[in-house]
């Protein structure tokens, strides 16, 4: 069995999907550059290359030295918001570094890859909940970069037999074994929640410590977005599952989600329960590029991969993330 080469594998989701495949006996080896990622929270067993996945030199370096076998290919720049405001930075990296990637694989003749694509490609939906054959109509640059990506890969399978899989997450959310959420700057709702009850634990909470809640105008029960969390132990299985399965499968793209929708003041409630500590928050508007709702249906992962959401509960998925957090206070290294 050949080398994994898992880009962005420091990060959040990387970490976990490193150390599942770890577990299931394959061998790793980690591209990251570290903007977002962390080594510490790296298995000692992986082995890391820090550097940037544009660097063509590096990638073939990397492919030659350790005869790589397949990709997870989760590296990308993923803030909604910062791509309205940045929209270069997302086609460079989601596309023009992912470009690099595709043409060294070609060149070292590797045609296995797993793609971290998002629920972001979808926009708003027309039908809930989303399934695969669901129009896609990013209201982003973030999910268009993504879904680009993916339309390169299916010609990229009709040109040189690329045998691919694309992942498009709903939000991932929880905790596992002392991997969690370490993001600077943090945008994510439940470790932004998270965070502040940590401060209110500690009596550092002040007027700054108000949540900011983008819209409450939205046609939802209570006003305000609902999305559908799914456990990241449960993201990062899914990929474990699609590389055995690439050389026989026919199907691509695979919604990852738990299938059940919670609105962000469903979220603050479920965390002012596990925590003890009240969220303050006050509602603004609405931020750029946000859809109403995303829930997914996975049916098609369940039915072809064997893929379920084993931890599918909110509160189940919140508690992970206050656990981790209570353990790592500052963050990995902080």
């Amino acid at each position: 069995m050949k080398p994994i080469l898992v880009t962005g594998g420091a990060g959040y989701i990387g970490s976990i999907v490193c150390r599942l495949l770890l577990e299931r006996g394959y061998e790793i080896v980690v591209l990251d550059n570290l903007d977002e990622g962390h080594r510490e929270a790296l298995p000692q067993k992986a082995v890391f290359i820090q550097g940037d996945l544009g660097d063509e030199g590096l990638l073939s370096r990397l492919f030659g030295e350790y005869s790589i076998g397949a990709v997870v290919h989760l590296a990308a720049s993923c803030l909604v918001g910062e791509s309205v405001q940045d929209p270069g930075k997302y086609y460079r990296n989601n596309l023009g570094n992912g470009l690099v990637l595709l043409k060294v694989m070609r060149a070292f003749q590797v045609d296995k890859l797993v793609f971290s694509s998002t629920a972001a490609v979808y926009g708003e939906p027309q039908a809930l909940p989303i399934t695969e054959t669901h129009p896609t109509a990013p209201l982003n640059p973030y999910g268009h970069s993504k879904l680009v990506f993916e339309q390169i890969l299916e010609w990229e399978e009709k040109a040189y037999g690329l045998k691919y899989v694309a992942f498009r997450y709903f939000n991932a959310a929880g905790a596992w074994e002392g991997l969690g959420e370490d993001h600077r700057p943090e945008t994510h709702l439940i470790p932004l929640i998270l965070r502040r009850a940590l401060r209110a634990k500690e009596g550092k909470a002040g007027d700054e410590e108000v949540l900011q809640v983008f819209g409450g105008d939205y046609a939802t029960p209570d006003g305000t977005c609902i999305r559908d969390y799914v456990h990241v132990r449960d993201l990062a299985l899914a990929h474990v599952l699609a590389l055995k399965r690439l050389d026989g499968l026919t199907e691509r793209i695979f919604n990852l989600g738990n299938e059940r929708g919670a609105s962000v003041l469903e979220v603050i409630q479920t965390a002012e329960e596990v925590t003890g500590c009240p969220i303050p928050f006050r509602i603004g508007d609405r931020r750029p590029g946000d859809p109403a709702v995303l829930v997914a249906s996975s049916g098609k992962a369940a039915e072809v991969l064997g893929w379920k959401a084993r931890f599918s509960d909110l509160r189940e998925i919140v508690s992970s993330a206050w656990e981790w957090h209570q353990r790592f206070p500052d963050g990995y290294k902080r």
